[in-house]
């Protein structure tokens, strides 16, 4: 999750076709054959389903090296005899084992693609090993940039650990480098030098002294995962543990922190995660991976939503701004733990399908932040809280980012996202039907993998309100609508301007000192219908609706 420095108070983290004419891309955007072979669901991607992987890998932290392999359990989506797998240029793939024997492969960019002795049939399962080593790519700027973490504890001794999110999974392991083909399991291996311990997503199921200096350590991940959440972290970690009484029984909670931060971890997490879990159960239904448990690792960069392992830097000494904010002078809350937190129900359980709808991951994971200000001090504080989102929102790009070409769009996704969503549930001015639709999402696409149209349609059908055309305003194009009053023969007359054919969102507007009330403006001018409105006497509500306002 990439990190956008936008208020003073709060920190957005994270992160061919295009989308017809309805896509605004600027005219600077490039793509590279990289970039395609990443992005584009290809027949030989698109040939297999890849059901299980068992990552199995050595780190060599003095040489900062990997080795190992990773086995794929795959069902053929259709008959084929080439498919295409992922791993960085920099990384050396050793071979590729079927049925015993090696397959040959051709290696393009971060692609590879190998060819099967003869025809796999539709609907048959089958497997392949990949083994690979090599030096990964260290980056020390993560999660902005993708790759391995090298640092050392206060100790001095090794602190390393992964993060991928927007680079892709592929910079330090092979798999099918896409969204939308999730596995239904996997069991990650991860071995360190003994003394140090891995911590993954998923269960512990083992840990084995392997007698020649180091020691595994097996996590099963029971529900399906996306490829970018799969994670090693690799410290002296100390571990202290809790559960939490949550709308699907028991949830073991297990914190894996460095010694230095153990004493103030173990209240803090105590007090915030149950107080977390309380407020996103609330507003979107059960914690999506009972059978994995919760987890909160300590890791040598800010914060990442590493599925069931929740990757949390805020023990980092200058990471600004502070992670601890107050509401109103009370108590304080953890942005990390709340904002990533929040990716276990968007970005986890309901995952885009292509990496150009990652809104559908931060525009949601920003906004409940909100919702969790709300749950524990009502409504209004939820709603200032949001309005903050507004201050450094500067429409300068779209969005939804051009698909299948492995592009996020604009940081704008966090902010203005956000305050898209808390537009969308004042337009629908039901909050039962709201906490509804949110719980709705998370029931409906459990597990699952979505493309913007699934959450569009789905919001739209639940509220009964036609929103098609205001989330394609705001999320596809960088402008926002433009709100048009004009007196027309003394009567005040309105209409919209936007880059959406047909645009239309009603707004709230009112008389001086007096309440609110809908009009329903189009893209055509047409008389407001309420008696003794001039442009001089109402005003519109753009403390809430992010607009434009032009009086001619």
């Amino acid at each position: 999750m990439k990190l956008y420095f936008l208020l003073p108070l709060v920190t957005f983290c994270c992160v061919c076709s295009l989308v017809s004419s309805a896509q605004d891309v600027t005219e600077t955007t490039r793509f590279t054959r990289a970039d395609t072979l990443r992005g584009t669901l290809t027949p030989l991607r698109t040939c297999y389903d890849v059901k299980f992987y068992h990552l199995d890998v050595k780190f060599d932290l003095a040489d900062r090296f990997i080795s190992g392999s990773n086995r794929f359990k795959f069902a053929a989506v259709s008959d084929f005899n080439r498919l295409q797998f992922d791993l960085f240029e920099n990384l050396h793939v050793d071979s590729v084992v079927y049925r015993s024997g090696k397959l040959p492969f051709k290696r393009e960019a971060n692609a590879v693609f190998v060819s099967f002795p003869e025809n796999i049939k539709k609907g048959s399962s089958d497997e392949f090993t990949v083994f690979y080593s090599g030096h990964p790519t260290v980056t020390k700027r993560a999660p902005r940039d993708g790759g391995v973490v090298f640092s050392t504890d206060a100790a001095g001794k090794p602190f390393v650990a992964t993060a991928c999110e927007g680079t892709g999974a592929s910079i330090w392991w092979p798999n099918k480098d896409h969204l939308s083909d999730e596995v239904d399991s996997m069991l990650i291996s991860i071995s360190v030098p003994t003394g140090l311990k891995n911590v993954s997503n998923g269960r512990l199921q083992q840990i084995t002294d392997l007698k020649n200096g180091y020691t595994r350590f097996d996590w099963y991940v029971a529900n399906p995962i996306n490829n970018y959440n799969v994670a090693a972290n690799i410290g002296d970690y100390t571990h202290f543990s809790d559960t939490y009484k949550g709308e699907s029984g028991l949830l073991n909670l297990d914190y894996w922190v460095l010694p230095e931060n153990k004493e103030k971890a173990v209240p803090q997490f105590k007090k915030s995660v149950p107080q977390m879990l309380a407020a996103f159960e609330y507003w979107f239904g059960r914690y999506p991976f009972y059978k994995d448990g919760y987890k909160l690792v300590d890791v040598p960069y800010p914060a990442m939503e590493h599925q069931g392992a929740i990757g949390y830097g805020g023990f980092l000494k200058g990471f600004p701004p502070n992670e601890m904010h107050a509401v109103g002078g009370k108590e304080v809350w953890d942005f990390i733990i709340v904002h990533e937190s929040a990716h276990e129900w968007f970005g986890n359980n309901i995952t885009a399908k292509d990496l150009a709808d990652l809104w559908i991951h931060e525009s949601f994971g920003t906004y409940a932040e909100s919702l969790f200000i709300e749950y524990l001090y009502g409504k209004q504080a939820g709603q200032d809280y949001v309005a903050q989102n507004r201050a450094h929102i500067k429409n300068e790009s779209a969005i939804v980012a051009p698909y299948h070409m492995n592009k996020m769009g604009s940081g704008e996704m966090y902010g203005k996202g956000s305050v898209l969503l808390n537009m969308v549930r004042i337009i629908i001015n039901d909050d039962v039907k709201w906490r509804k639709i949110l719980r709705g999402l998370n029931a409906q696409f459990r597990h699952r993998t979505v493309t913007y149209a699934d959450i569009v349609n789905y919001i739209s059908l639940q509220s009964g309100e036609k929103l098609n055309t205001i989330f394609d305003q705001y999320l596809r194009f960088k402008d926002i609508p433009k709100l048009e009053l004009s007196t027309v023969k003394g009567e005040l007359n309105c209409r919209w301007i936007a880059d959406v054919k047909d645009f239309n969102m009603p707004i709230r507007l009112k008389f001086k000192d007096a309440e609110y009330q809908w009009i329903y403006p189009s893209s055509k001018f047409k008389p407001l219908g309420i008696s003794g409105a001039t442009k001089d006497n109402v005003e519109i509500d753009t403390a809430n609706f992010l607009v434009k306002v032009e009086v001619r």
